[in-house]
């Protein structure tokens, strides 16, 4: 697979940390010394180290991981899976999105975690694997994440599951609450209610892999995470209490942008490294 880009760049993270914390403009600029035209010049793609920086200060960014993210000297080492896994990559209007299979070596038996704008890809490597997948569960029901899921679940006959807080339009579809179970094999997928960026938003965190896994939709991204117009504080604290307090070995599954590492994105998170 081609690398795929960060999903936000350095203007997404100031925008969504701004409009998150609802601090105007006017507040910004008063509070961090910064000028209009300098402030102008930064959201345009121009990076001010020492704007940067006191920008930063006052969004509650680390100024560091910051600056790495807008001079792009920094993408996540990518993790190894060598079996059970499996990451998809479609494209869907101006973006990509990501969806993920993981199965039990022993039984065969697999869950997928969204559809993307696509489940072919997927569909063609479940039957040439010998999969049987049990599970299709939703990390939340916006477009992009479900377009192909009537696809996905007549072809394979797989339960599908969304958050009780935002259930799934699928006709038969069932609903989990936060720390829900469920097995395949000696895989364990425990649910964690990180809602913000949609009411029901559900990260899934999985054992029995080589790695621990935590696949997280739109609730961190590698570098940034889901932006909220209304619920961006329960988003980010969602976050700080879920996830980041996964075992630091933990591998992020991201909604889109490529996959990324707990330890990774608390040192280069401008939203939680320091």
């Amino acid at each position: 697979m081609a690398r795929i880009p960060l999903e936000d760049n350095y203007t997404d993270v100031l925008r969504k940390a701004q409009r998150g914390r609802k601090i105007p403009d006017k507040e910004l600029l008063a509070q961090s010394g910064v000028s209009a035209a300098d402030l102008a010049t930064v959201r345009a793609g121009k990076p001010i180290d020492t704007v940067l920086r006191r920008l930063a200060r006052h969004l509650r960014l680390g100024p560091n991981a910051l600056g790495a993210m807008a001079e792009k000297a920094w993408y996540p080492e990518q993790p190894n899976f060598p079996r059970g896994f499996l990451m998809f990559n479609s494209p869907f209007e101006d973006m990509t999105v990501n969806s993920y299979v993981i199965w039990d070596t022993k039984t065969k038996l697999a869950a997928a975690f969204d559809t993307g704008s696509t489940s072919e890809p997927m569909l063609n490597e479940i039957q040439s694997a010998g999969l049987t997948l049990r599970y299709i569960f939703l990390t939340h029901t916006h477009r992009d994440h479900v377009a192909d899921l009537p696809r996905l679940a007549k072809a394979t006959g797989a339960e599908v599951w969304a958050s009780e807080r935002e259930p799934s339009d699928y006709p038969g579809a069932k609903t989990f609450k936060e720390n829900a179970h469920f097995h395949l094999g000696e895989i364990a997928i425990k649910t964690l209610l990180t809602w913000g960026h949609s009411p029901g938003l559900t990260t899934f965190f999985v054992t029995g892999l080589s790695w621990p896994l935590a696949v997280v939709g739109d609730s961190i991204f590698a570098s940034s995470m889901g932006g909220s117009a209304t619920h961006f504080i329960d988003q980010y604290q969602n976050n700080y209490s879920k996830i980041l307090t996964l075992p630091r070995d933990t591998v992020l599954a991201c909604g889109h942008g490529p996959l990324t590492t707990l330890a990774q994105e608390k040192k280069h998170n401008p939203f939680f490294a320091p």
